[in-house]
């Protein structure tokens, strides 16, 4: 898919995914956030950037960390992102950029740490985007990313093919590729960052009932563009075939769906 396609189905699909986004995924991904949050290792009077900062929890976060005398911006491609975490957050700073353009919008070497929570996997382009964001930082300052992991760590993966045999074009095609082997590590070093760490954290996702969990894959999150265009016996048949991918792992009271997250941080080259 063309990146200008790319970075228009992401702007739209989470404009709608959110209304919902943070009720569905917030817990869900909450070990991710504090992944991020213990790299990071923020402190208090910092300036953080929150790139593709969704609703803004990962944003809040920073700010609780670096307290009154710090500053954090949060910035998305969606509007309706944006529009979510201003309305959530006291305090912050938001606006709506995709991650290739924060240093047209921002001040180069403004930041001590930039975090990136969980969208590195949405970019058209997220080796350019990781050395935008790493224009971002002042030297010395921190570079903080999370991506899913494996493919076939991540049981709700099944989400992906079965709405793209309903569309034309697939809907996240390089979605795993970050998560895969060294695949992160290696871009992060490419993006110019030293000291290049990264880590790997397996989660579970727990649904409480069948409606939650295909509320949260088809509603909540990257597919709901394309789910949202769906007839209602179209979107019968995907949540019917995506519950039978999540099979093995029902239980009595829901699903234990296993997931994998990749951590990784880096550190911009100090001042010579």
């Amino acid at each position: 898919m063309d990146g200008r396609l790319q970075l228009r189905v992401q702007r739209y699909g989470w404009d709608r995914a959110s209304a919902r986004y943070e009720y569905l995924w917030r817990e869900v991904l909450a070990p991710a956030t504090r992944g991020v949050l213990r790299l990071a290792r923020l402190q208090p009077g910092e300036r953080v950037l929150d790139v593709a900062c969704g609703s803004g929890v990962l944003t809040r976060a920073a700010l609780a960390a670096v307290g009154p005398s710090g500053e954090a911006v949060g910035c998305d491609v969606s509007a309706g992102m944006v529009a979510v975490a201003q309305a959530a957050s006291i305090g912050c700073h938001f606006l709506r950029t995709d991650a290739q353009a924060v240093g047209e919008v921002l001040p180069p070497g403004h930041f001590d740490v930039v975090l990136c929570g969980l969208g590195l996997m949405y970019m058209p382009d997220p080796e350019a985007s990781l050395a935008a964001m790493a224009r971002c930082l002042r030297p010395g300052g921190r570079l903080v990313v999370s991506v899913w992991g494996e493919r076939s760590a991540c049981g709700w993966s099944g989400v992906f093919p079965i709405v793209d045999a309903r569309v034309q074009s697939e809907v996240c095609p390089m979605f795993f590729r970050l998560g895969g082997g060294d695949t992160l590590r290696a871009a992060m070093s490419g993006a110019g960052l030293q000291g290049v760490h990264t880590e790997r954290v397996a989660t579970t996702i727990d649904y409480a009932d069948a409606t939650t969990a295909c509320d949260a894959a088809f509603e909540g999150g990257p597919v709901a563009l394309a789910y949202g265009r769906f007839d209602a016996s179209t979107r019968a048949a995907v949540r019917a075939e995506y519950l039978e991918s999540l099979q093995h792992w029902a239980r009595a009271d829901g699903f234990a769906v296993p997931g994998e997250f990749v951590l990784g941080m880096g550190e911009r080259a100090p001042a010579l």
